[in-house]
């Protein structure tokens, strides 16, 4: 088989479509990681903003640890 059909369409097996899906679920996954990595990394920013901002003001650190949920050393080093 050429090169140009085996990276493409192969006759022999289903006419390529299986490494096709497997490329495009590959790059589905990665994109979808990235996504939720960017999600995750947003919210700890905000989280630790918001204690910053909580610590600003004045308020205890127990009530900071109990609606943020970081620890009394984390807010500490805010």
């Amino acid at each position: 088989m050429s090169a140009l059909q085996d990276k493409h369409i192969n006759p022999l097996t289903d006419f390529g479509f299986k490494k096709l899906y497997e490329e495009s679920l590959k790059n589905y996954r990665d994109i979808k990681n990235l996504v939720d990595t960017s999600k995750e990394e947003g919210r700890e920013e905000r989280t630790i903003e918001f204690a910053r901002k909580m610590k600003n003001s004045g308020e205890p650190i127990s009530k900071i640890v109990e609606y943020t949920g970081l620890t009394e050393k984390q807010i500490e080093e805010l």
